[in-house]
């Protein structure tokens, strides 16, 4: 940028805040990080035009900001970064007919693998496996590479070391907390009056909002919790949220952080021989993996990608869902912890309560609005995909290969949720059964015709022709009752 001809339009958009009931905290999170990038750049001598969500004059859009800072700067051009939604880009392609000026799109370089190089790797494939193009992202980058090209320690991926249960007793160490200024302050006054409705609330907001606070964040996450990621990244234990997480997706997800600055620092520490390979292949993989991956499916596939329902789902979102208020102890414990802090991790967001709404047949659009709506670092790029594809399966195996269905059991082999749950999660039917068992085997016998053929799916769907039919046709029944207690059917949803 130029300080001298150059000007820095930044906008705390009203739409952008209300399209969906976004949690305050990440309303406080997102303009807090604006106005302290603001600041950074008046310092460094660029003319900035900030429209504040509380002026008077802010029109509430982008379109409109963007038309009004036409007519008073008379820019030769408009130069935008790509957005991160569909819903934006489809306005950004209106915006020069409106304005007069030409607007030149710029590619996102907050990641590391451009929109049109996915697209380049996808070209021709019938499957787009993330384990693939994670190998590609490791040659491109170097990352746990060694001279011979070859992955570092001989395998591609660690996944299968990435999976044990905490031990009881252990307690791991909380994340940094980083105290509010007095910008965030502000922010949190203005946020607490205008979405007080919204699910979620501000109160014990602590989020990094500038590149060196969210730098140290990270660096405390290295020095005592990296070393432990590794062995218990798939982990659940009551009332310890984070456990060994990093909590940084909303740092790199704006731009506080860089993807490749995190994954070279966590690499130093494994050549260093401060942190097992597990943990610094497991963390590598979420960023060059996972991250880059869900986004250049998400820009390859829309916008048709967010209405397929391969599985024809269509019940409504559980009211539990908003309140936190269920007898089923895992639920209530990532719900209630989503609500208080605006994160749960990848586990609890696949397993629990994507997991329960792929069981009990809830209709994604409903889903992926919730996911949107609570977590501090969704934005629709990445919370798509993984909602959608990952989660529901929505998207008939375009991201996975499988449903990632699951009973009870598997909850109670990663957590100790089921210690402090009315349910067993041996059960199927009765009234001990754990609703996520009994909807377990309800989801498969419902979807046998599109699933049994799934090679990777053989050995459930050999036990479930191997039970009584007489068991098989009391599960079917209690399902019915239970889901049309909670989640009724909805007649407007579209099927496909």
């Amino acid at each position: 940028m130029d300080a001298d001809s150059d000007v820095v339009l930044m906008v705390e958009a009203v739409e952008e805040c209300t399209y969906v009931r976004h949690h305050p905290k990440k309303i406080v999170f997102v303009l807090s990080a604006m106005r302290h990038l603001a600041e950074e750049l008046r310092a460094r001598g660029l003319t900035m035009d900030y429209r504040r969500l509380d002026d008077p004059e802010n029109a509430g859009s982008f379109h409109a900001e963007l038309e009004g800072a036409v007519s008073r700067y008379r820019p030769e051009r408009v130069v935008i970064t790509e957005p991160g939604e569909w819903r934006v880009l489809e306005d950004m392609r209106g915006w020069k007919e409106a304005t007069g000026v030409p607007v030149e799109v710029r590619d996102d370089d907050r990641f590391l693998c451009s929109r049109d190089r996915f697209a380049r790797w996808a070209d021709g494939r019938d499957t787009y496996r993330m384990e693939h193009f994670y190998r590609l992202m490791r040659r491109d980058t170097g990352l746990l590479m060694e001279a011979d090209g070859k992955p570092t320690g001989g395998r591609w991926n660690l996944d299968a070391e990435n999976r044990r249960r905490l031990p009881a007793g252990d307690t791991p160490p909380p994340p940094a907390r980083l105290e509010p200024d007095d910008t965030t302050r502000s922010v949190i006054d203005l946020v607490r009056g205008r979405f007080d409705s919204h699910f979620g609330s501000v109160d014990g907001f602590h989020f990094a909002v500038t590149r060196t606070d969210a730098e140290a964040a990270f660096e405390h996450f290295v020095a005592t919790a990296l070393p432990r990621f590794g062995d218990y990244q798939d982990a659940m234990k009551q009332d310890q949220p984070t456990l060994y997480h990093a909590v940084v997706s909303l740092y790199l997800n704006v731009g506080l952080l860089g993807p490749m600055d995190v994954c070279r620092r966590v690499e130093r520490e494994y050549r260093a021989g401060r942190i097992p390979l597990n943990a610094a292949e497991g963390f590598i993989r979420q960023i060059i993996g996972w991250r880059e991956y869900v986004r250049g499916l998400y820009w390859l596939k829309m916008p048709d990608y967010a209405r397929t329902n391969a599985l024809d789902a269509r019940r409504s979102l559980p009211e539990f869902y908003w309140t936190g208020e269920t007898d089923m102890n895992c639920l209530r414990q990532c719900i209630t912890q989503t609500r208080d802090l605006a994160y749960a991790h990848h586990i609890q967001r696949l397993m629990v309560t994507g997991n329960f709404a792929l069981l009990a047949g809830i209709l994604p659009e409903a889903v992926c609005e919730w996911y949107l709506i609570v977590y501090a670092d969704a934005f629709e790029w990445v919370e798509l995909p993984n909602t959608h594809g990952m989660a529901l399966f929505a998207d008939g195996g375009v991201l996975a290969s499988k449903p990632y269905a699951a009973s009870g059991r598997y909850i109670d082999r990663m957590s100790d949720y089921c210690r402090s749950c009315r349910y067993d999660p041996t059960q199927a039917t009765g009234p001990d059964a754990c609703p996520f068992t009994l909807l377990y085997w309800d989801f498969l016998d419902r979807h046998r015709d599109r699933l049994a053929g799934n090679r990777r799916m053989g050995i459930v769907y050999g036990a479930l022709n191997r039970m009584d039919p007489e068991r098989l046709d009391a599960i079917r029944a209690e399902a019915r009752r239970f889901l049309d207690h909670i989640a009724p059917l909805r007649d407007d949803a579209a099927t496909n």
